[in-house]
């Protein structure tokens, strides 16, 4: 059956409109909850949320849907997405979710499950949930409907875990570290980590009010982060999106640190101590070709997967690898946590500072990305992707960039866009075919 509900992340959307509404989550908590019940023991859900205002809206509603059908309720306010995966699993419950909408603007949301092993549910789970939110669902019976409360030390327990994520022969002290939370889920519980670890802290995007959830902050917008690190003199910065799971680095002088250039220091830096898994690490088609030819020339292979941290992960675990991630910032570091966890990865590139003795601009730039344009096309209907025309303009491009670079050509999974992405060692060729492509999307979007 085809997904109208679940995409690559979840379920992601305008709140109050389309898909996320408070009776889809109430539907939601019933499916899933229904789902998990299994064995005769008293069933367990734990539910996070990020800031956003819609948050208190869905959170309770999906405590309707899971109380109805039998199982109790443990609550933790805003905290990262991977805290409620590591709760999930060190509370012993059933399944987990995480209400959020991840680096999206305030007014979107989402609804993120993990089973009782703290990974993200299987694509068999996610339809079966689906499948369910179209029936009439078995209520419990009034004396089994369950209970919700909201615990007090989640927050701890995080830090705790972050905390331990870092070597132990590692402090911080004398580091000065910018912070920005994007105001998000992790605006108390990283600076905090970090600052218990020695480091000096320069928080910012840390003041959520509900509606400036990555607003002009956090790890997709990088202005403030830039312009905090270079005033303050500050060694690095740290930015993370709406619910943590994701992370950029910003040098001493400013300067962007991806995913790619975070996934070649931490690979290496492991493969360097016979830590690394799996002889490579597990990236998407969307990574720099820069980034295969350094892990190459290290020895080490770099395997890809679709975008998406879910593909990055099956991939990662279908093999045996140990790191993962995506351009965009994902880090899955499965030593560590069982979904990306934008904090911890911040820990072994500052535990990697630390070690080395070097300037963040000295350490964090190990290659030259290739040049790589990626635009984004907007959509109202249909499938732009199909038509002729497009396809005729792909396999030009193809033929065009063969052996000398990529294209990669693809729908978004949370939005109507076509993502068109190609990269090369000659920008003007790059940025040339990447046009034509966006031109024949975008007529055939209109036709």
């Amino acid at each position: 059956m085809g997904r109208n509900y679940f995409g690559t992340d979840g379920i992601r959307g305008r709140t109050n409109a389309g898909v996320m509404t408070a009776a889809t989550a109430m539907k939601v908590g019933q499916a899933a909850g229904t789902r998990f019940l299994r064995g005769s023991h008293k069933h367990r859900v734990v539910i996070g949320k990020d800031t956003r205002l819609s948050g208190y809206m869905l959170e309770n509603a999906l405590v309707a849907g899971f109380t109805s059908v039998g199982m109790d309720v443990v609550l933790t306010g805003p905290l990262p997405t991977p805290a409620i995966a590591m709760l999930t699993r060190e509370l012993r419950a059933d399944v987990g979710v995480m209400i959020s909408a991840s680096h999206n603007p305030y007014e979107d949301n989402g609804i993120k499950l993990f089973g009782p092993d703290g990974f993200k549910l299987s694509d068999a789970d996610e339809l079966a949930i689906e499948a369910m939110l179209s029936e009439d669902l078995p209520l419990a019976p009034a004396a089994q409907i369950g209970r919700a409360r909201r615990i007090e030390d989640a927050r701890g327990r995080y830090i705790h875990a972050v905390k331990a994520a870092l070597p132990h022969d590692v402090r911080l002290d004398g580091l000065k570290i910018v912070v920005d939370c994007a105001n998000g889920a992790a605006y108390q519980v990283a600076p905090s980590a970090i600052w218990e670890l020695g480091a000096e802290v320069v928080a910012v995007g840390v003041a959520p009010n509900g509606t400036n959830i990555n607003d002009k902050c956090g790890s997709t917008h990088l202005d403030l982060i830039k312009e905090t690190v270079v005033a303050s003199g500050a060694d690095i910065g740290i930015a993370l999106d709406g619910d943590a799971d994701r992370l950029i680095v910003v040098d001493e002088k400013g300067q962007t640190v991806d995913g790619d250039q975070i996934m070649a220091l931490i690979g290496s830096q492991l493969a360097a101590r016979g830590e690394l898994r799996g002889g490579g690490i597990v990236a998407t088609v969307m990574s720099n070709l820069g980034l295969e030819r350094f892990l190459a020339g290290q020895g080490l292979d770099l395997i890809r997967a679709k975008v998406g941290d879910r593909y990055v992960l099956e991939a990662m675990k279908a093999g045996g690898y140990n790191v993962g991630g995506e351009q965009s910032g994902h880090m899955i570091l499965l030593d560590h946590a069982t979904t990306g966890d934008g904090t911890i990865a911040a820990l072994q590139v500052l535990a990697a500072l630390v070690k080395n003795g070097k300037r963040a601009s000295e350490l964090l730039h190990l290659f030259d990305p290739v040049p790589q344009l990626l635009k984004n096309v907007r959509f109202s209907e249909g499938k732009p992707l199909d038509d002729q025309r497009v396809q005729a303009v792909i396999a030009e491009a193809e033929a065009q960039l063969a052996g000398r670079g990529r294209l990669v050509i693809r729908p978004s999974g949370t939005e109507p866009v076509i993502r068109v992405m190609a990269e090369g060692d000659d920008a003007g060729e790059v940025e040339a075919v990447v046009d034509a492509i966006c031109t024949a999307v975008k007529e055939a979007a209109s036709a």
